[in-house]
């Protein structure tokens, strides 16, 4: 859970509206390099010092990334779901991170091919299928990491969408660092999408 977070961390520094630059940039690449490398072993042989060490370094160089340039609607949309159901705050960016990245890809689908590169190193095609690529890597190392691919699997009531929505608004500080800006019915559209994604 917390490799993933900082994965997170990277990706949405990456992608940072209102703060992104060359520093953090090169913080958040190295740091999924490092990442997205290292957490399968790290979680599945966890006596792998050097798995374990580069996941180490990968999440201080993340933190180093979204000090620089902040993150944005992956962690809103993840605070709420750990005040309300009290889940690790690892697992709850994990639960929203497809759906999230879905919903920026209008806006955002050019950073996200580039992240490809790193995450989806063999996708190919048009920017927007590299992009397609990086979100179905994600999914496909969340789900061989062991986590819970749905918020439905990890509890969350389906009649509690709409609660989680509204509180997800309070979190402007960072939606907007968001690439795409959100609204309460985008917030609760990406809860739906991620309460019942396969």
């Amino acid at each position: 859970m917390t490799g993933i977070d900082a994965m997170v961390h990277a990706i949405e520094a990456y992608t940072s509206r209102l703060r992104k630059n060359p520093l953090s940039d090169n913080l958040a690449r190295e740091a999924l390099q490092l990442l997205g490398g290292n957490i399968h072993t790290a979680v599945h042989r966890g006596g792998d010092r050097d798995a374990r060490g580069a996941m180490l370094l990968g999440a201080c160089l993340a933190g180093q990334a979204f000090a620089n340039a902040p993150v944005a609607a992956v962690h809103a949309l993840a605070y709420p779901l750990g005040g309300h159901y009290h889940l690790p705050h690892g697992l709850t960016n994990s639960l929203v991170l497809p759906a999230v990245l879905e919903f920026n890809m209008p806006t955002a689908w050019e950073l996200y091919a580039e992240l490809a590169a790193i995450v989806a190193p063999a996708a190919q095609g048009s920017g927007e299928a590299r992009a397609a690529a990086l979100v179905q890597a994600l999914r496909e190392l969340i789900a061989a990491i062991g986590l819970p691919a749905t918020l439905q699997q990890a509890g969350v009531a389906e009649q509690d969408l709409e609660l989680l929505a509204r509180d997800a608004m309070q979190q402007q500080r960072l939606l907007v660092n968001n690439p795409r800006e959100v609204g309460h019915d985008d917030a609760l559209a990406i809860y739906r999408a991620a309460w019942g994604a396969l």
